[in-house]
């Protein structure tokens, strides 16, 4: 069976993801002839680990040595992911259990579990120069957001796009670790599972010489921008000062509305 796919786009699972193989760097010299001759890079996506590579009729070249089921799993993502709209949301509860996080969290908060996207588009590059990666219609309306606003003299750099739930996972541990209660951080984070970044329809926007994801930013000619024109591209800031959903006043939150936001909100 052929394997779909086009060169911009990333494919994702709950356990792995698959990124163009040109988009990769090689982490020695081995990894990157082999990245060279690929179509795909397979990635662990609790660490980033580099697992596989993939040319493209689907053929899988381990980096790391690789179970039978892994394999297989692999091959799954490749062949089925482009026809999927969303990841199932089975274990999120599990994590946040694990997290010491309220059974009734987005009850209390009016916030909705945020299933991930099986296949993201390739929307530029973020201002540290990552692949961004949005929803398809999210995609292209960022880019012709940012274009308007740069005609105009305006700015607008994207500080990051979508992020999983094993990232989002990765900043309450890391925090936890710090000694952070639980309620400090979701003060400032919302919970794994809970985050519009997840959807793939979210970004953090910033502009240059400005500190990313700080409340200066609504000082700059940027956010003033966005105030009087995002609406018309579809975005709007999700978190303005006192919230309903308890989260910190984010200036530089900035979340997509239209119906394929809300389809992709809906596990399959």
């Amino acid at each position: 069976m052929p394997i779909m796919g086009a060169d911009h786009h990333l494919l994702n699972s709950d356990w792995a993801d698959a990124i163009p193989a040109a988009l990769a760097r090689g982490r020695s010299a081995a990894v990157a002839r082999q990245l060279a001759s690929a179509h795909w890079l397979l990635r662990r996506k609790s660490d980033g680990r580099y697992l596989a590579t993939a040319n493209r009729a689907g053929d899988i070249r381990a980096l790391q040595p690789l179970s039978s089921a892994q394999r297989h799993a692999l091959r799954r993502l490749l062949r089925e992911q482009p026809h999927r709209r969303t990841l199932p949301l089975a274990g999120l509860r599990h994590h946040l259990d694990a997290l010491g996080i309220p059974a009734d969290y987005g009850t209390m908060h009016q916030l909705p579990p945020v299933a991930e996207p099986a296949r993201l588009s390739l929307a530029g590059a973020d201002r540290y120069q990552r692949p961004l990666w949005l929803l398809p219609s999210v995609a292209t309306a960022w880019q012709a957001m940012r274009n308007a606003a740069q005609a105009q003299g305006v700015m607008l750099d994207a500080i990051s796009g979508f992020r999983s739930h094993d990232y989002q996972l990765g900043i309450f541990r890391r925090k936890l670790a710090r000694g952070l209660a639980v309620a400090e951080i979701l003060a400032v984070n919302a919970a794994p599972g809970f985050s519009e970044h997840h959807g793939g329809f979210a970004l953090d926007i910033g502009t240059p010489g400005e500190p990313p994801a700080e409340t200066g930013f609504e000082h700059t000619a940027a956010f003033a921008w966005l105030c009087a024109n995002a609406d018309t591209f579809g975005f709007a800031m999700s978190y303005p000062r006192d919230n309903r959903h308890g989260i910190v006043y984010e200036p530089w939150h900035w979340a997509h509305r239209s119906d394929e936001t809300r389809r992709t909100n809906t596990p399959s």
